[in-house]
């Protein structure tokens, strides 16, 4: 996350004061120093986005002190002004070609229409510069990993929908169980659209508090509520002119329903305490686990948001019905996997592959690449077996003992594997207190990190 720091070196405290007042409504973080000496010991210590000095101070004069700043960090923009009675064009001109991106001439009634505009516009460029930061690094770490395996008729169905309806911007419902690959279609949609060099940000509705939630998707303004200390942002104007990924939408609160609506129907957004609508560009892609049929009857979904969000459907099926295509994902995984953990596994018994294809998979993808990654940390030869995988039978069993102790290890894996790491969440689905499964990940030596996808 960019942080917003303003640093203002003025030795006119009325100056400092209203530019300070103007930057803090806007959520800036504001640094104030009387001299340049003072700011530049202070751009050393802190990472700031935005330097505003005067031009003609005691000490360093504002020529050496863009100089300084630009030395300390390139990329940091530097604002210059100067009072009307010390105003000089052939001044501000050699200030703008040490690296001073704007300047302004400062009366007595400080007129802060173009210092308000510059802001705005300042901090427009600040939000792109992130967004561009956060797409550059999800395309620098995209994997085979993150497309869609699979060669059974259903996937081939899922794949044709996908390549149809990716070059559109129609809205898209993912519908299926948990650990289906509900994410992967949507990356895919977005890897072959026309947003493709845009943002994609992804958002579990379920997984964040509904009093968080209305602020995380569309915003807020400063003191819109207790703890609104700055502005923020929210989720839907970042995806400006890209696609935003809904997660979990059945479980997304009523009355968020009705603004999500909103936007839907006329491309607008207020802030939480806003009062201006923002007009925006994004491409929604929601998926549930839920039948939003049922839960329209129920009165827990929105009928109209319902036929909003599913304009295209796509079903992800579960992959006890993808035949062979468990032992194709089984060798993709194991082939990344065992890369990743340095071992050189070279396969599956034939007694490990039987057992996969009779399993129903109940946590479907996600349960069967925890499984592949858990017995290549476990395994010890070349090849994976079905106890490696946790299936027990007369031809490989094991003491009571250490039954007890796999299957106590095993039932606290998959739990975290279901809560993606959420050791809160994981606790409450095993019935236990956070402490005491605090104390099973100790004593298993468990990676919760591995599990946070």
């Amino acid at each position: 996350m960019i942080s917003r720091n303003c640093l203002i070196i003025s030795d006119l405290d009325w100056v400092t004061k209203a530019i300070e007042n103007l930057l803090l409504k806007e959520g800036f973080n504001v640094y104030t120093a009387k001299d340049g000496s003072s700011g530049i010991t202070i751009a050393k210590k802190i990472p700031i986005q935005l330097v505003i000095t005067g031009m003609v101070m005691p000490g360093l004069k504002g020529d050496e002190i863009i100089r300084e700043i630009k030395n300390i960090d390139k990329e940091t923009v530097v604002w210059v002004m100067t009072e009307e009675k010390n105003f000089n064009l052939d001044f501000v001109i050699e200030a703008m070609k040490l690296g001073a991106d704007d300047y302004f001439v400062v009366f007595k009634d400080l007129p802060m229409d173009k210092m308000r505009k510059s802001l705005v516009n300042f901090i427009e460029k600040m939000e792109l510069k992130r967004r561009n930061e956060e797409l550059l690094k999800m395309v620098e770490s995209k994997e085979t990993e993150d497309e869609i395996q699979g060669n059974c008729e259903k996937i081939r169905g899922v794949l044709s929908i996908i390549n149809k309806v990716a070059p559109t911007d129609v809205p898209v419902l993912i519908t299926g169980e948990s650990g289906t690959g509900k994410e992967l279609a949507a990356k895919a949609i977005w890897k072959k659209s026309n947003r493709k060099d845009k943002i994609f940000i992804p958002i579990n509705c379920g997984a964040i508090p509904e009093n968080l939630l209305e602020s995380e998707l569309f915003g807020h303004e400063k003191g819109a509520f207790t703890g609104a200390y700055a502005s923020k942002v929210g989720k839907l104007e970042l995806a400006n002119g890209g696609t935003i990924f809904l997660d979990e939408i059945g479980d997304m609160p009523f009355k968020l329903q009705v603004k999500l609506l909103r936007f839907l129907q006329e491309g607008e957004i207020e802030r939480i305490g806003g009062s201006k609508p923002i007009r925006l560009d994004v491409r929604i892609i929601s998926a549930t686990n839920k039948n939003l049929e049922e839960e329209v009857k129920k009165g827990n979904f929105r009928e109209d948001l319902f036929y909003r969000l599913n304009v295209i459907h796509i079903d992800m099926p579960p992959l006890r019905e993808r035949g062979n295509d468990i032992i194709l994902l089984a060798n993709f995984f194991l082939k990344n996997l065992s890369k990743k953990e340095g071992k050189n596994i070279k396969g599956f018994s034939p007694l490990a592959l039987s057992r996969m294809k009779e399993y129903k998979w109940p946590g479907n993808i996600r349960e069967l690449k925890h499984k592949i990654h858990r017995a290549i940390i476990l395994s010890s030869g070349e090849l994976i077996t079905a106890e490696d995988l946790g299936f027990y039978t007369s031809e490989n069993r094991i003491t009571l003992q250490e039954a007890k102790k796999q299957f106590e290890m095993n039932f606290i894996m998959d739990a975290l594997m279901m809560a993606h790491g959420n050791i809160s969440k994981a606790a409450r689905s095993l019935g236990i207190a956070r402490q005491q499964l605090q104390r099973y990940i100790k004593k298993y030596g468990i990676n919760v990190e591995a599990y946070k996808k």
